[in-house]
């Protein structure tokens, strides 16, 4: 069975950053297209942030465009997000994610929810003003 571990969130100010990790278990990580998602309380899971096998490629949602960062380690199996100028609005559990599907297709950066196969627990982000 595939973990993930995030790791790396807390409490902030308005303005100020954090970088969130994620540590995935096993051989295949290079083969995973991975995603953050976020989740507010009394809102539904939301997407973030995804990024392709090989890093090349990212996507965002519009609210944090030019403000996060997702980034990749294959020879640590580790995801990042890096977080700036983070606004109470940010305030949610942070989830990562992985595709077991992308294979070979180091295009691929996936926002959708229903096509990612394992979470982690999640890690609070609270955002104070």
């Amino acid at each position: 069975q595939v973990q993930l571990v995030e790791s790396g969130g807390g409490l902030v100010q308005a303005g100020g950053s954090l970088r969130l990790s994620c540590a995935v278990s096993g051989r295949a990580f290079s083969t995973y297209a991975m995603g953050w998602f976020r989740q507010a309380p009394g809102k539904e899971r939301e997407f973030v942030a995804a990024i392709s096998l090989s890093g090349r490629y990212t996507d965002y949602v519009d609210s944090v465009k030019g403000r996060f960062t997702i980034s990749r380690e294959n020879a640590e199996n580790t995801v990042y997000l890096q977080m700036n100028s983070l606004e109470p609005e940010d305030t949610a559990v942070y989830y990562c994610a992985a595709d077991r599907h992308a294979a070979d297709r180091n295009w691929l950066v996936v926002t959708s929810i229903t096509e990612y196969d394992y979470w982690g627990q999640g890690t609070q982000v609270t955002v104070s003003s």
